[in-house]
C-alpha cells in the first residue's frame, strides 16, 4: 500500500513508455517511473517499483526552501515552476538541500511533497533505474487520465 497521503492506491495502474529513453533524455517534470534505490526500502519501509515526477537534471543543484510554511523547489537557485503541485500539499514540507545531483543520476520527488518518500530522503535515481514515462493511469476508473 502507498504512504499516507498517496493520492494513488495499491491496485492503480498505469502506461509507461519503455522504449522513449532509448531515444532521447529524459525531462524535467515527466512522471517517471523506476526502480528504487536499496536506500529508499531503509527509509521509507517500501522499495520496489515508484513513481515520481523528475525535478533535479544530471549536475544541477536541488534546493527546497519555505516560504510561509510551504515548500518551493529551487533549481541552480532559481524557482522551479510547477503548476502540478497543489498548494495545499507544499504546506509541513521542510527546507532541504542544496543537493547536487550527481552525473547519470535524477532527482525524483512525488506531487504531495510534504507527505512524499522520494530524493529528499534516499537520492537520486541512476539513469539505468528508470524504467519509463508514464502516459496514462487507466485504473481506477475515477483516477482515468493522459500524462
Amino acid at each position: 500500500a502507498p504512504s499516507i497521503g498517496c493520492e494513488a492506491r495499491f491496485s492503480d495502474r498505469v502506461l509507461a513508455n519503455r522504449f522513449l529513453y532509448h531515444m532521447r533524455d529524459p525531462r524535467r517534470g515527466e512522471i517517471i517511473v523506476f526502480t528504487t534505490p536499496p536506500a529508499a526500502r531503509i527509509k521509507c519501509g517500501a522499495g520496489g517499483t515508484f513513481v515520481k515526477r523528475l525535478v533535479g537534471l544530471p549536475g544541477e543543484t536541488v534546493q527546497v526552501r519555505l516560504r510561509n510554511g510551504n515548500g518551493y523547489v529551487f533549481i541552480n537557485g532559481r524557482p522551479l515552476r510547477e503548476p502540478y503541485v497543489q498548494k495545499r500539499r507544499r504546506a509541513s514540507s521542510q527546507a532541504f538541500g542544496p543537493y547536487k545531483v550527481k552525473p547519470g543520476t535524477y532527482f525524483m520527488m512525488g506531487d504531495n511533497r510534504s507527505q512524499s518518500c522520494d530524493s529528499r530522503m534516499w537520492g537520486t535515481v541512476p539513469r539505468a533505474n528508470l524504467i519509463g514515462k508514464v502516459f496514462a493511469t487507466y485504473w481506477p476508473p475515477n483516477r482515468i487520465s493522459l500524462h
